[in-house]
């Protein structure tokens, strides 16, 4: 067995441990069977899951066995936050939100050979849980002193806000699970983000409590952006890992735009490549931090993990051909559709391409320029583009010629100087 330990933390990805030593001989002496839990609380996981699902990857690459849970149960509930109470899903939502994620995970773990992944659903083993039973068997060994304790159930008793028993409850429902997961297969090691810490040491606490054995627990760093903006948010919201919610495209996007400040520690967070050829790669991104390497391999690798390696491809083409680099036409209706979603973009009727539209209308409608004359300027000065092409005359309209096929609608791309850009979508 490789030193599993050493490797998470050259990666800066513990932040938090039960009893180092223990936890490096365990997993140093052979397989240990781990879990992480994703609770249904939206239809898809979001970037700051995808720190645990790689974090469970590399655990079984280095030969353990992880388990997936999927909350069904305390999906229902939800995790406390500090901005106030979650509102509660009706049960066939969340459990259609079950489904969704589990199909996502299965992307990320091997499901078989010798370290078979499984997933599991904590609804199976509390949803028959009597309340009596539940506060006889669980509830008695937690103390109310040390639940109050948490830093958001604190927060939240000291706020407007205050905090129901449901959610107060939400620790306890999470302690069970790993005292259930601990009896029925063995797991002796749970993982999850710092914020979960005192959730993940209340598992640690009860599985010693009521069967007299040491668990383990390890919490990866949650991560930050240099700029102090949140890490996985965009202007247009989060960053999602179903393509449906996110594109692809988007998706590379997220990466490409690292802050050079970031990209490095992102990169031995979300990448699989040897740390030895990640610190090459850092070495010659430092030495010409244009070439903006260390960025482009970030967003290859976790696009392709996420998206798989065609549609990946697509998005690079796409992100080529919008900059002038590729061909537009060449791009796949849906593939420019989604791309062209995440730019400003001005609706018009098809009808309008008979007469032909003023691409100084399209240029102001669009948001590219703030007025007629403004656009007049850029097509004066070499600056307005229409899918790529260069404008050269200020009368000059867009017809049913510069469409391009996006599916559902037809589209024309928009650009002024070497990186705005903006789209005009014409309904059919």
């Amino acid at each position: 067995m490789t030193d599993t330990l050493s490797e998470l933390q050259a990666r800066d990805l513990v932040a938090l441990s039960t009893d180092e030593q223990a936890l490096r001989d365990a997993l140093g002496a052979g397989p240990v069977n781990f879990y992480i839990g994703f609770d249904p609380t939206a239809p898809s996981l979001h970037m700051g899951n995808l720190v645990q699902l790689l974090f469970a990857r590399r655990l079984q690459l280095a030969g353990h066995n992880p388990f997936a849970l999927v909350g069904g149960a305390t999906g229902l509930i939800g995790d406390p936050r500090m901005s106030g109470e979650r509102t509660l899903n009706e049960r066939d939502v969340v459990e259609g939100w079950v489904e969704r994620i589990r199909g996502q995970i299965e992307r990320f773990l091997d499901f078989d050979g010798a370290h078979a992944a499984q997933v599991v659903n904590n609804l199976d083993w509390t949803g028959g849980l009597s309340a009596i039973d539940f506060l006889r068997d669980v509830g008695k060994h937690f103390s109310v002193n040390r639940m109050l304790a948490k830093e958001t159930v604190s927060a939240r008793l000291n706020s407007e806000h205050g905090i129901s028993f449901t959610e107060f409850s939400y620790q306890i429902l999470q302690a069970h699970d790993f005292l259930q997961l601990y009896r029925r297969h063995g797991i002796t090691l749970q993982h999850g983000g710092s914020d979960q810490w005192g959730n993940l040491t209340a598992g640690t606490d009860l599985v010693r409590r009521v069967e007299r054995v040491a668990v383990h627990a390890m919490a990866t760093p949650l991560i930050t952006k240099a700029d102090g903006t949140k890490f996985g948010k965009t202007e247009s919201g989060t960053v999602w890992l179903d393509p449906e919610l996110t594109s692809p495209y988007a998706f590379s996007q997220f990466w490409l735009n690292a802050d050079d400040r970031d990209v490095v520690k992102y990169l031995k967070v979300f990448s699989l490549r040897p740390l030895e050829e990640l610190e090459a790669i850092a070495e010659e991104f430092q030495a010409a931090p244009h070439r903006r390497l260390a960025q482009r391999v970030l967003a290859e690798d976790v696009t392709t993990l996420v998206h798989g390696e065609q549609q990946t491809a697509q998005a690079f083409a796409a992100a080529e051909a919008l900059f002038g680099s590729g061909e537009l036409a060449a791009l796949e209706p849906g593939t420019l559709a989604s791309v062209t979603a995440e730019l400003p973009i001005a609706e018009f009727p098809e009808s309008v391409l008979s007469d032909g539209l003023p691409v100084v209308d399209a240029l102001v409608d669009s948001g590219l320029v703030t007025s007629k004359g403004a656009a007049r300027r850029a097509i004066k000065e070499g600056g307005a583009y229409v899918n790529n092409c260069k404008v050269t005359s200020e009368d000059q309209a867009l017809t049913a010629q510069d469409v391009l096929d996006a599916g559902r609608a037809g589209v024309v791309v928009l650009r002024r100087g070497k990186k705005t850009l903006g789209a005009a979508r014409f309904t059919r």
